[in-house]
């Protein structure tokens, strides 16, 4: 196979002429850390580029074609078989283009852009009951681009509903730099005219699989069951058009034979009711024949687990301990029912119920509906990576591997899996998979640190080839791609006649050999052991990190500096000297330490529940010297005057703002901001006025009514509402009136106390000075509350955060869960609101309060629109002044996604609602304004 090996310096003074500069990364840390992705492969590419166009690829093709430069293709980077690392040039979809979407057919079919997540295509589609076919568990990261690629499935999808099955037409450019949209006539015409010889070379292809003696009988049995090995031969023997065999040959391609920009998808229901059950058995045949009986029942989704697997996640939240003694040879089934009506669930449960009791499960069967009893059944399938990836030693990695049998052949290939396993001394790897499938996963840790390490694995691997494609019949890879892992074994499970159709796919598509080179097709035997992944101890804090990048979409750095992965990558790379040079680190101090929001979202996405927030505050405290340390205790020792001298700076500022107008305004606090090099806030239109000084009490008890405890944060105590805001009162105050008429008594506590949670100084790396904070405003909250007998609300949700992680003795509320638990019961609500926008912020989503939020929303407005796509705001406390850039990308696209009626917005931190004003062009307040108008005789206010 021929394979590119060109000037790199000419191909990148090529691209410099048509790409922004900025999009072209050289520098070491870029490199590296845009390098990694979820395999256990680690190359370092010479250079990354971030495409934004389709006129990008083709210019970037063309140049590669011309000097002979290797190209590999990414999307997200969770893929897990090696096809997303090169040594070469990385090409990845920039974080702004590449976001088309358009709902077709009433939601039947979809129109999406590769950069698009799967699970924010679902989130858009929901509205009409559908969703794409394809469903791995990557599918909260994994882009449209790497799910057609690498033709991607999970749990549900089975062979019917992957990316080949439901592609309806796509936009590519193939290697040359030719461009091909499959849903244009005219484009298809012109293809035709303009590339005859490719399309010949294709219809003869499929001619070859056609009449090859036993070739397509061959090809039809592998993808009975799921099959990502090699190409997809299926479509030399599915379709006659060759353009339509060319379109579905790239599903499944990995990026090796050209890209993909643009694909439209049938789409497939959604039920909006389902039920589980776990089910028990004996041994691994009997629930195997159970699952085999099932493939032509009722059902969604069968799971299947082996005793260890159970024993893995025994004792986690809502999982018994006694899964970690059952007796040995166990098996489990989760079996998962979906339906549009109550009465269609309740008979698929009492079949299914039926068919499973004649294979004798060592419980009744039952299914759930109830959501947490449902949730727990589907966390002891979910949690079996993370027991995996949690427990391992350090130094090792997390290999997840994946197979595909004929299913009534699963649970030999299970206990042959078991035996390998056991006599290789894999002691930790579990087995589990889909079973309607056939389709087998194994995860255990590997070590690659030394020679012995990767022979070890290499005999293994050796091992389960010949076990799977030789005595099994199956695919070596089921959905996970072939990748770098299994191309020296693609003709071991294909055999020569299948192989060589790929040879010629590869060379028809690809002839200089500029695409992936070594990605499904290899001459090396032994690419599978080469650039394996070691992972050396770093940090305890990140030493668990599998680089799956499931964290990656929920940061706000990510489209400008650094994701968690990449910041965890970056670190281990300064710890064990990957990183050779002092621009490394200058580099590692901005775009992993200064911009990290520290907001802790990425620990919910994480399998192994790693906040790398955490990892970036440490590295903030190492830089904590003598002076910051006296100067931090004297900001906390004296809040109060602090508050009061905060407060008299936004009072001039609003002044100012008056006097200037806003165009004025800007232009001097943008000099006064160049002028000390950054160290002057950024200044908003939507900055606060100072905050009106509150009353220490406020009829505490005089009624003799309920009582409750409000603490108004620092950030309220010190700011007001925004010049111009709907509502001018300060937030005290509306929550005073809200909690009146609920009829209660509050007793105000105020951080004009000189009292704050902490959390300003933990996240600026002083935790001597936050816990000293949080001990004395947790004394005299409990102190207010009369001993903890009354509730204590929280204004702002941050500091509810802070306050929960560190309290003992006093439960706070947070403002989302008083208004909806405490008082929107007791009032009569309008829904005065036309339109509104709502965000959430890390610490609601954290508290598990985003539901409730939105719930407390639609109780007041006509519309709540939750833009996709943001997370967090990225204005992490103080960052919004100082790390205005952090802000901006993190919300560069809540304009555009608000429509012209949505002319306000609610949240519940005054500080994130600053960024959300000013990258929305609309003032948002709290979520308490909106109830308190709603819920009043006031016809204006919105």
């Amino acid at each position: 196979m021929k394979i590119a090996q060109g000037n790199h310096e000419a191909f990148l003074a090529s691209v410099r002429t048509f790409m922004p500069h900025s999009d072209i990364l050289e520098d070491e840390f870029s490199r590296i850390t845009h390098g990694a992705d979820a395999s256990p492969y680690r190359l370092i590419p010479r250079a990354v580029l971030l495409v934004e166009t389709e006129e990008q690829v083709v210019g970037v093709l063309e140049a590669a074609n011309t000097y002979h430069v290797p190209l590999t293709f990414r999307a997200a980077g969770t893929s897990l078989s090696g096809q997303g690392v090169t040594d070469g040039i990385l090409v990845k979809l920039g974080p702004n283009g590449w976001r088309q979407f358009e709902a077709r057919e009433a939601g039947h079919s979809v129109r999406v852009g590769p950069a698009l997540i799967g699970a924010h295509v679902n989130a858009r589609l929901a509205r009409h009951g559908r969703k794409i076919g394809p469903d791995p568990a990557s599918i909260g990261a994994a882009m449209m681009g790497g799910i057609a690629a690498n033709n991607s499935s999970g749990m549900c999808c089975g062979t019917e509903q992957n990316a080949y099955k439901t592609l309806k037409s796509m936009r590519v450019v193939l290697a040359d730099g030719t461009r091909l949209d499959t849903g244009s006539a005219e484009s298809r015409a012109a293809f035709s005219r303009d590339r005859k010889l490719l399309l010949q070379q294709i219809s003869a292809l499929a001619h070859e699989a056609r009449t090859t003696p036993g070739l397509a009988d061959l090809i039809r049995r592998k993808y009975r069951i799921k099959n990502t090995t090699g190409y997809s031969l299926n479509a030399l023997i599915d379709f006659d058009d060759p353009i339509d065999i060319l379109q579905q040959l790239l599903i499944g391609s990995e990026g090796t034979l050209a890209f993909i920009s643009e694909m439209t998808l049938e789409t497939v229901p959604e039920p909006p009711l389902k039920s589980a059950a776990l089910v028990l058995f004996q041994d691994m045949h009997r629930a195997c024949a159970a699952a085999t009986r099932l493939k032509t029942a009722p059902v969604s989704a069968v799971e299947m687990m082996d005793s260890a697997s159970l024993a893995s996640v025994a004792g986690k939240p809502g999982i018994p301990m006694s899964f970690a003694s059952l007796p040995a040879g166990t098996a489990a089934l989760l079996v998962d029912l979906r339906a549009t009506t109550s009465e269609q669930l309740e008979a698929q449960a009492a079949l299914v119920g039926d068919l499973l009791k004649s294979f004798s499960p060592l419980e009744p069967v039952s299914f759930a509906r109830d959501p947490a009893t449902y949730a727990n059944y589907w966390n002891v399938r979910k949690g079996l990576l993370p027991s995996v990836g949690g427990t391992r030693a350090t130094g090792t990695t997390v290999i997840v591997e994946d197979i595909a049998v004929p299913i009534e052949r699963l649970a030999d290939a299970a206990l042959a899996l078991r035996s390998i396993f056991d006599r290789l001394e894999y002691r930790d790897a579990i087995i589990f998979g889909h079973a309607l499938d056939g389709n087998i996963h194994f995860v255990f840790s590997q070590s690659f640190n030394t020679p012995a390490d990767v022979k070890r694995y290499a005999r293994l691997t050796e091992e389960i080839t010949q076990l799977i494609a030789v005595r099994f019949e199956g695919s070596l890879k089921a959905e996970h791609g072939t990748g770098r892992a299994m191309a020296p074994f693609v003709e071991l499970e294909w055999g020569k006649d299948a192989y060589a159709l790929m040879l010629r796919i590869k060379a028809i598509f690809d002839p200089k050999g500029i695409l992936s080179p070594g990605v499904v097709i290899s001459d090396n035997p032994e690419i599978y052991l080469k650039a394996l992944k070691a992972l050396p101890s770093a940090d305890p804090l990140i030493d668990k990190c599998i680089e799956c990048g499931f964290c990656e979409p929920v940061c706000p750095s990510r489209a400008i500096t650094a994701t968690p992965r990449q910041r965890i990558v970056a670190t281990r790379a300064m710890v064990n000297g990957t990183a050779a040079t002092g621009e490394f680190g200058a580099r590692y101090d901005y775009a992993a330490v200064d911009t990290c929001a520290g907001d802790g979202l990425c620990a919910r996405s994480c399998p192994v529940g790693i906040d790398t927030g955490e990892l970036m505050r440490s590295r903030r405290q190492d830089r904590r010297g003598g002076a910051s340390q006296k100067l931090a205790s004297a900001v906390e020792e004296h809040l109060a005057l602090v508050i009061t001298g905060a407060k008299a700076a936004l009072g001039s500022a609003d002044m100012a703002h008056r006097m200037l107008g806003s165009d004025g305004m800007a232009n001097l606090t943008g000099q006064l901001r160049r002028l000390s090099g950054g160290r002057l806030p950024q200044w908003t239109p939507y900055l606060p006025t100072a905050a009106t000084k509150a009353p220490t009490a406020l009829d505490a008890g005089a009624r003799n009514r309920p009582r409750i405890v409000l603490f108004s944060s620092c950030v309220n105590s010190t700011m007001g509402p925004a010049r111009n805001a709907p509502d001018q009162r300060p937030l005290w105050q509306v929550m005073r009136s809200l909690l009146d008429r609920a009829g209660y008594d509050v007793a105000l506590v105020t951080s004009s106390e000189g009292l704050c949670c902490g959390m300003p100084f933990q996240s600026k790396g002083f935790p001597v000075q936050a816990d000293k904070s949080a001990r004395s405003l947790e004394a005299r909250l409990l102190e207010a509350s009369r001993g903890g007998g009354d509730p204590v609300v929280s204004d702002t949700s941050p500091c509810t955060g802070q306050m929960a992680k560190q309290f003992s003795r006093v439960r706070p509320l947070d403002v989302t869960e008083a208004l909806a638990t405490l008082v929107l019961p007791k009032l009569e609500i309008r829904r005065k609101a036309e339109s509104i926008a709502l965000h959430a912020t890390c610490s609601t989503r954290k508290l598990g309060q985003d539901q409730m939020l939105a719930t407390l929303a639609a109780a007041c407005a006509e519309e709540v629109v939750i833009p996709q796509e943001i997370e967090c705001c990225g204005f992490a406390g103080d960052k919004g002044f100082d790390r205005p850039e952090l802000n901006a990308s993190a919300l560069r696209t809540l304009r555009t996604q608000l429509p012209e009626r949505c002319n306000v917005g609610y949240s519940t931190s005054r500080t994130c609602e600053i960024g959300l004003s000013t990258h929305s062009g609309r003032h948002y307040q709290s979520i308490a304004y909106l109830l308190d108008w709603a819920s009043s005789d006031a016809t204006s206010g919105n």
